[in-house]
């Protein structure tokens, strides 16, 4: 019950009260309302770090103005129409969405495209030219596709046999394709890609912006290898060692990478301290080492290396990570992961285990924090993103959406957000559009691993003036 309608009902009995006692005039006391009247829900929650409910007046209202001023916000889904498996997103200034399937062997990946903000889908290929329904690359047991923000390509990347790498990109939302560009790498085996650009800022390459792919190698003291293209994803380095040269590595798996507008790449897995992040100031050629935190370890589990990390538009720092209490925290950083914030926990009240963090920033201090995670009730699991608009504000405001109803749990084991589990695989992702609108990818498993794309109805934008974003036509379990 709300804390304005506890407040009605406090009235309401002393008014009776009086009656009983005397005929003497009582004034009518107003309503209290709060700036949280009316927006809580089953699916969406307004709170603080530590799963603190922001009704909890004992905090107080006051810092619910500004950038942390609650909107009214709801999730949903749209399914693509086929299968994913470790399902990758990203999103181009025209508002297309594009979305990773998998096809497995002898058909290959496909990325799906929407056009019109999750409600019809399209299978862009790419095609191989001589059989038409089957992928330029046949065969690819990790697909993974990435939009360079800067110049709107999109690329995908695809992993064989855990030894080739191919790449193919589209500058057209995936109406043409370049033929695959061979990225072999020079250790095996070669798994676990991720890909991330950023712009060439001290003009050493011969396209806007940089790209960066790393690979993991299998061996933790060996950690993951990295390489850079400087020709917009035609021809690529040798690999190299994606950390300091002469430093112990204790996991070879990493996370997402991320580029920023400074110039800098950042890639996230654990240092021997703890969950950290590495950072490249020359295109990913040499790597630093700062971990964020000894206090708030990584769980132990199938994705004790998965460090999430996002750089928004002023260069800040994110990173997220699933922590022994199987819950996902988050830290930021102002000076290039230098230096670090004091991890929050981002869950809301009522979940109590969570999987597959995921992490994107949007303008200064706008973070979106994706994962999964049950409730209380342990009906199985929802997707979840969680929303702050002012980061760095002393108590920020955390909205917190679920794209499912809990009537229509995407998975029902009981551990897995702690496992390999189902068209979840290894990692999820999640992307903000140029209107300021976050899209998680994910995937609906009690329904065959489809992949959907959760998102809001309407909630606060990422990007531009702090206001309420339009609202969109709801999706849900009729989209699969």
């Amino acid at each position: 019950m709300r804390k304005g309608v506890y407040f009605t009902l406090l009235i309401l009995a002393t008014q009776a009260l009086a009656g009983c006692f005397g005929d003497d005039e009582v004034e009518d006391d107003p309503v209290v309302e709060t700036p949280l009247d009316g927006l809580f829900s089953s699916m969406t929650w307004y709170h603080y770090a530590g799963g603190i409910n922001a009704s909890n007046d004992s905090i107080g209202y006051d810092n619910l103005t500004g950038n942390s001023t609650p909107y009214p916000a709801m999730g949903t889904y749209y399914g693509i129409g086929d299968t994913t498996f470790e399902p990758t997103i990203g999103v181009t200034s025209t508002g297309g969405i594009h979305y990773s399937s998998y096809g497995g062997t002898g058909s290959g990946t496909m990325v799906y495209t929407s056009m019109d903000q999750g409600q019809t889908w399209n299978n862009m290929g790419p095609f191989n030219p001589i059989i038409g329904d089957m992928g330029q690359v046949p065969s690819s047991n990790d697909p993974y596709i990435y939009v360079d923000k800067w110049t709107d390509r999109i690329v995908k990347f695809d992993m064989h046999a855990l030894t080739a790498m191919f790449v193919e990109y589209s500058d057209d939302d995936g109406q043409t394709w370049s033929i695959p560009f061979s990225a072999e790498g020079y250790y095996s085996p070669q798994d676990h890609q991720s890909i991330a650009s950023m712009p060439d800022v001290d003009g050493i390459g011969f396209y806007d912006t940089i790209y960066v792919f790393c690979i993991n190698t299998g061996s933790s003291a060996l950690g993951p290898q990295c390489s850079r293209s400087l020709d917009g994803a035609h021809t690529w380095d040798i690999q190299r060692p994606g950390y300091p040269i002469g430093v112990a590595q204790c996991s070879g798996l990493h996370g997402h990478l991320a580029g920023s507008n400074d110039g800098a790449i950042y890639r996230g897995n654990p240092s021997c301290d703890g969950p950290a992040v590495y950072r490249s100031v020359d295109g990913g050629y040499t790597w630093s080492e700062h971990t964020i935190t000894t206090t708030v370890p990584m769980q132990e589990g199938w994705h004790s290396h998965e460090v999430a990390v996002g750089a928004d538009e002023a260069g800040n720092l994110f990173a997220s990570w699933i922590s022994i209490d199987q819950m996902p925290w988050m830290a930021y950083s102002r000076d290039q992961g230098d230096t670090w914030s004091e991890p929050m926990m981002v869950a809301p009240p009522g979940v109590n285990e969570t999987g597959f963090p995921t992490i994107f920033a949007g303008d200064e201090g706008r973070v979106v924090v994706g994962y999964i995670g049950e409730g209380d009730d342990n009906g199985g699991w929802s997707g979840y993103m969680s929303v702050m608009t002012d980061a760095f504000a002393e108590n920020p405001l955390i909205t917190t959406v679920a794209v499912n109803s809990p009537d229509d749990p995407l998975d029902v084991t009981d551990d897995c957000g702690n496992v390999r589990c189902g068209g979840f695989g290894d990692f999820i992702d999640v992307e903000i559009d140029d209107e300021g609108r976050p899209w998680i990818a994910l995937a609906h498993n009690t329904n065959g691993e489809i992949g959907i794309v959760g998102t809001y109805i309407t909630g606060p934008a990422m990007y531009g003036d702090l206001r309420l974003l339009p609202e969109i036509t709801p999706g849900g379990p009729s989209t699969l």
